[in-house]
C-alpha cells in the first residue's frame, strides 16, 4: 500500500509539472508578444497547480519551486510593464480578478513586490494589504508555502530604517508588525498539520510537519535582521509577541523548534537583557518539550558572549543572570514532573558550566547548584540511568577542570553529597577522574582536614560500597585503580611535622578499612611517607619539641608496626617482610637500637613462620643480609644474635647452590669497611670454607645423579669473594687459599667429567684478566697480589 500511494504521487507530482510547464510555455509566449492579459491567463493557470492536495509537502515543495523560477520570469515582465509607463496601480487591481483564490494571491505577492518598489504607495499599506489576504488560503500546505512566497518577495522592500521604503516615526514597528503577522499566520498552519488526515498517520505527519519548520522560522531570521529592531523594541514587543505565539500553540514540536530559534537568531545581548522574559515562558512549556536542550544552548551561548570580552561580565551581575537561570531551571523541573533524571543532571550540569565561566571567582555560585541539583534528587536512592551517571561524572568534573586543582573543589561542600547519588562502579570513575586531576597539576594537598575531604570523595576507590565485592572487579583494572591510590598518596605533603603526621594518621585511618584485597598496594605508600618524615626528623640538629613533641621518630615507628601487621592479615609476608627490614634501616639511622631490633625480629618471626615458597626463601634471606650488613647501631650481642640467626636461616635452604651463595654473602656481615669493630677475618673465613663444602657437596650429588660433576660456576663466585676480602686487607685471606681455589677451579674445568659451560669459562676468564689488572697497576694492592700465580 505505501509503494503504491509513492507510485501515485509521482504520477500527481509529472502531471502538476507538465500541466505548470504547458502554462508556462503559453505564458512565456505571451510575454515575449507584451500580451498583458494572457500572460495573466496563463499564469493564473499555471498557479493553479499549486491548488493540489495531494502531494506530500516534500513533493509539493518540488512543484512550488517550478512555480517560483516562473514567477521571478514574471515579475521582471511586470517591472518593465512599469517602467514603460503601465499603472502598476491598475496592474495591482487587475490581478484580483484571477478566478481561484490561491492564483490570485500569488500574482498579487508578485505585482505587490513591483508596487512596493516602484514606490508609487508606501510600503507598510501594500505588505498589510497582502498579509491580510493571505488569510484567504487556510490550508495549511498551501498557506504555509503562498505565505513563505510572500515572506521571500518582501525581506528585502520592508520599511526599515535606512532602508530606501522607510516611511514615518514608526516605520520600524509597521515592519515589526508584519513579519510578527506574518509569523503568527505561519505557525498557526504549522500546528494545524497535525490534525490534518486519519490518526494512523500522526508520525507521518510529524516527520512532513518537520520537513516545513524553517519556512516558520526564517521570519523570526528576518526579524532579527531588521536594522532598528533595537534592545527596547525587541524587549517591548518583539519576544513578547513570539513567545505568546510559542506558549499559546501548545505544540511539542513548534515549542522546541521556535524556542531553539529564538535563542539561535537573536544577539547574544538582547537574551541577557530579557532573562525574565525568556526564562518566564519555559515553564508553560509543553511537559513533553525537551527543554533541557533548550536552557543548555540557552546557558552555552551566554557562557561564549561572556568569555568573548571581559567589559561584558559586569552586564551579568546587573541582570542577576545566575539567579534567574537557577530559579527558572527550578520552576521547569517543578512544571515538569514526569522530567527524567537525565533531563535534571543536564539542566544543572550546564547551569555549573555556565557559573564557573562566568562567575570563576564565586565558588558559593557553584556550591548553591550542586546544593539544588541534591535538593532535587533527595528521596530518589541511587542514579541507574547510564546517561544520566555520565551527565553527573561531567557535572563533578568541570570544577576539577576549571580550576586545576581538587583543593579548591574540595570546598564546595555539597560536592560530596553529589556523589552519594552515584552508584558503586560510577563512584569509582568519578575518583579516579578525581585522582587523575591531581597527577596532572601534581596538587599536593597540604592538610589533614583536606586529605580527610579528598578521602571521603574517593571512597569508591578505598572501600568497597554497597557491599559490592571486589573479587567481581576485572584483576586488571582493580589493580590499575589501586595504583592510582597508592601514587595519591605520595600528594600528601606538609613542611610542619606535626600537620603531616596529622595526615599520615588519617590517611592509615582509611586506608586500614579497605579489606585485605587493597593493603598490598596502599600500605607501602603510607610506610614510605612515614619513613620520609622519620628521616626528615632525624635530619633535625634538635627536636625544638624535646621529649614532649607529639611527632616524633618513636610514635610514628608505633604507627609503622600496626601499619604493616595489617598485611599479615592478607597475607602478604614477603611485603611486610621487607617494609619491616626499610623501618629497621630508618630506625638505625636514628640510632634507635632496641627498634630496630624489634623490626628484624618481626622479618625474622615471618621468615620462620609464613615464607614457605623456597624462591621467596632466598629472596629474602638476601634482603635480610643485606639490610643488616648495613646497620651499625646494634651493640655486640644484639648483632652476633641477628648474624647467627642469618647464617642458621642461609645454611637451611632447600637447594644446595642458593645455601651456597647466602652462605658466602653472610661474609658480609663480619667485615664492614667503614668500621674498625666490625671486622673479624676469621668469621669470614669461616662462611668462606663452608660456602666451598657446600659447593662441594653439590658438585657430588650432581656427580651421583647426573654423572657429571656439574656447574664450577659456585668455585667462581666464591674466588671472587676470597679475592674481595684479599683486596680489602683481611689477614686471614691468605695468596696460599686464593692460589689453591684457582688451581682447583681450573682442574675442574679441565676434568672430563665437567659439562661445558661457556658463561663459567668467561666468568673465570674475566676473573683472572682482573688478578692480572691489579698487578700491572702497582702500589700497595699490586704488591699483594704480585704472588698470586695465574
Amino acid at each position: 500500500m505505501i509503494s503504491d500511494g509513492v507510485e501515485n504521487e509521482e504520477k500527481w507530482l509529472a502531471a502538476g509539472i507538465s500541466g505548470l510547464q504547458q502554462n508556462a510555455f503559453y505564458m512565456h509566449r505571451a510575454l515575449d508578444s507584451n500580451n498583458l492579459r494572457d500572460a495573466l491567463k496563463y499564469s493564473a493557470q499555471m498557479l493553479s497547480e499549486l491548488r493540489t492536495s495531494k502531494l506530500s509537502p516534500h513533493k509539493y515543495y518540488e512543484l512550488y519551486m517550478r512555480a517560483f523560477d516562473e514567477l521571478r520570469k514574471l515579475e521582471m515582465f511586470f517591472k518593465e510593464e512599469a517602467r514603460r509607463g503601465c499603472s502598476i496601480i491598475d496592474l495591482y487591481e487587475l490581478v484580483q480578478h484571477a478566478g481561484n483564490i490561491l492564483p490570485r494571491l500569488y500574482l498579487l505577492c508578485t505585482v505587490g513586490s513591483v508596487y512596493i518598489k516602484s514606490k508609487e504607495a508606501p510600503a507598510k499599506d501594500v505588505l498589510k494589504d497582502l498579509v491580510e489576504m493571505s488569510r484567504g488560503i487556510q490550508n495549511p500546505v498551501r498557506g504555509l508555502f503562498l505565505r513563505s512566497y510572500l515572506s521571500q518577495v518582501s525581506r528585502d522592500k520592508l520599511p526599515d530604517i535606512g532602508s530606501e521604503y522607510e516611511g514615518d516615526a514608526d516605520t520600524v514597528k509597521d515592519a515589526v508588525e508584519f513579519v510578527l503577522q506574518n509569523f503568527t499566520e505561519m505557525n498557526k498552519l504549522w500546528v494545524r498539520m497535525q490534525h490534518q488526515g486519519p490518526a494512523r498517520e500522526k508520525e507521518k505527519r510529524e516527520k512532513e510537519r518537520s520537513e516545513l519548520r524553517d519556512l516558520v522560522g526564517k521570519n523570526l531570521h528576518v526579524l532579527s535582521q531588521i536594522e532598528g529592531v533595537d534592545l527596547e523594541l525587541y524587549k517591548d514587543t518583539v519576544l513578547p509577541r513570539v513567545l505568546e505565539q510559542v506558549v499559546n500553540c501548545k505544540d511539542e514540536l513548534a515549542q522546541f523548534y521556535l524556542m531553539d530559534c529564538i535563542i539561535q537568531v537573536f544577539p547574544d545581548e538582547y537574551h541577557l537583557q530579557t532573562l525574565d522574559i525568556l526564562l518566564g515562558a519555559c515553564p508553560q512549556l509543553q511537559p513533553s518539550v525537551d527543554i533541557k536542550t533548550v536552557l543548555s544552548q540557552l546557558m552555552e551561548r551566554l557562557s561564549n558572549y561572556a568569555a568573548s570580552s571581559t567589559e561584558v561580565l559586569p552586564e551579568f551581575l546587573q541582570v542577576e543572570a545566575f539567579s534567574k537561570l537557577s530559579n527558572a531551571i527550578g520552576k521547569v523541573i517543578e512544571a515538569q514532573v514526569d522530567m527524567p533524571i537525565i533531563g535534571v543532571v543536564t539542566l544543572y550540569s550546564s547551569l555549573l558550566k555556565f557559573t564557573l565561566h562566568v562567575h570563576p571567582d564565586r565558588l558559593d555560585y557553584a556550591d548553591q547548584v550542586l546544593g539544588s541539583f541534591v535538593k532535587k534528587l533527595s528521596g530518589k536512592g541511587k542514579i541507574e540511568d547510564s546517561r544520566a551517571t555520565k551527565q553527573v561524572v561531567a557535572l563533578l568534573s568541570a570544577p576539577l577542570e576549571k580550576y586545576n586543582d581538587i583543593v579548591t573543589a574540595l570546598k564546595l561542600s555539597n560536592y560530596p553529597r553529589v556523589l552519594e547519588f552515584l552508584d558503586s562502579g560510577t563512584n569509582k570513575v568519578m575518583a579516579t577522574v578525581i585522582i587523575q586531576s591531581i597527577m596532572k597539576n601534581t596538587t599536593h594537598v597540604l592538610t589533614a582536614e583536606k586529605v580527610e575531604a579528598l578521602f571521603e570523595l574517593i571512597k569508591g576507590l578505598i572501600e568497597d560500597l554497597d557491599g559490592t565485592p571486589d573479587d567481581e572487579v576485572d584483576e586488571e583494572d582493580f589493580k590499575e585503580e589501586q595504583n592510582s591510590v597508592a601514587r595519591l598518596i605520595q600528594m600528601f605533603s606538609n613542611d610542619d611535622s606535626e600537620e603531616m603526621f596529622k595526615i599520615i594518621c588519617t590517611v592509615k585511618k582509611h586506608i586500614l578499612t579497605g579489606g585485605p584485597k587493597r593493603l598490598p598496594f596502599t600500605v607501602p605508600p603510607l610506610v614510605f611517607s612515614s619513613l620520609k618524615l622519620v628521616r626528615k626528623l632525624q635530619a633535625q640538629d634538635e627536636n625544638p619539641f624535646g621529649d614532649e613533641a607529639s611527632t616524633t621518630p618513636k610514635k610514628l615507628f608505633q604507627l609503622l608496626t600496626q601499619t604493616i601487621e595489617a598485611l599479615l592479615n592478607v597475607p602478604a609476608p614477603e611485603l611486610a617482610l621487607r617494609l619491616y627490614l626499610q623501618c629497621a634501616e630508618a630506625a638505625n639511622d636514628c640510632d634507635l637500637e632496641p627498634v630496630a631490633y624489634e623490626f628484624f625480629t618481626q622479618a625474622y618471626i615471618l621468615y620462620e613462620e609464613e615464607i614457605s615458597d623456597s624462591k621467596a626463601q632466598v629472596t629474602a634471606i638476601h634482603l635480610i643480609i643485606g639490610t643488616l650488613q648495613r646497620m651499625h647501631v646494634f651493640g655486640v650481642e644484639n648483632r652476633d644474635t641477628l648474624t647467627h640467626k642469618a647464617t642458621g636461616y642461609s645454611a637451611k635452604l632447600l637447594k644446595k647452590p642458593d645455601q651456597c651463595r647466602a652462605v658466602y654473602a653472610c661474609s658480609h656481615l663480619f667485615w664492614v669497611d667503614d668500621q674498625e669493630n666490625m671486622k673479624d677475618g676469621e668469621r669470614v673465613l669461616i662462611c668462606l670454607k663452608r660456602a666451598l663444602r657446600i659447593a662441594n657437596a653439590a658438585q657430588q650429588m650432581s656427580n651421583a645423579t647426573r654423572g657429571s660433576t656439574g656447574s664450577v660456576a659456585l668455585f667462581v663466585e666464591i674466588l671472587n669473594k676470597y679475592l674481595y676480602f684479599f683486596e680489602k686487607g683481611n689477614p686471614q685471606i691468605t695468596v696460599a687459599s686464593v692460589q689453591s681455589l684457582i688451581e682447583l677451579i681450573t682442574t675442574e674445568l679441565h676434568s672430563d667429567s665437567t659439562s661445558p659451560e661457556p658463561a663459567t669459562d668467561a666468568f673465570f676468564a674475566s676473573t683472572l684478566r682482573y688478578i692480572q689488572f691489579q698487578k700491572q697497576k702497582g702500589g700497595a694492592v699490586g704488591e699483594r697480589y704480585e704472588s698470586i700465580k695465574v
